[in-house]
C-alpha cells in the first residue's frame, strides 16, 4: 500500500517501514528486505531504522549492511541481478547512507 501514495514529487516519498523490533534477527531482516524488493524499489530504501541511543545500534547497522550485501550477492550469483559492481556498489551505498541523507531534512 505504501507505493499507492507516491506522487512523483519526492523520490521514495512513502517508505515501507522497517519493524526491526520484530525482525531483529537474520531471517526477519532478510524477509523484510526481500518483501520490499518484491513490492517496490529497493534502490530507494532509506535503510535500517534503529534507536540511536542504544549501545547496540552500531553493530545492528553493520549487521544490516552485511545482510544487504549478502542478498545482493545471492541475487547476482543466481543471475537475478547483473554482475555490475559499480552499479551494485552505488545502490548499496545509497541504501546504507545517501537515500536517508537526501530524504530526511537534517541540518549540518
Amino acid at each position: 500500500m505504501a507505493g499507492n501514495f507516491n506522487d512523483g514529487e519526492i523520490i521514495g516519498k512513502m517508505q515501507f517501514g522497517s519493524g526491526w523490533w520484530y525482525n531483529d534477527q537474520k531471517d526477519g531482516m532478510t524477509r523484510q528486505i526481500n518483501a520490499l524488493s518484491n513490492i517496490g524499489l529497493l534502490s530507494r530504501f532509506v535503510g535500517m531504522l534503529t534507536d540511536s541511543r542504544s549501545f547496540l545500534s552500531f553493530p545492528r547497522h553493520e549487521y544490516f549492511r552485511r545482510l544487504l550485501c549478502n542478498i545482493f550477492a545471492e541475487d547476482i550469483k543466481n543471475g537475478e541481478l547483473p554482475h555490475d559492481m559499480p552499479w551494485i556498489g552505488k545502490m548499496i551505498q545509497d541504501i546504507c547512507y545517501y537515500n536517508a541523507k537526501s530524504y530526511f531534512p537534517f541540518q549540518g
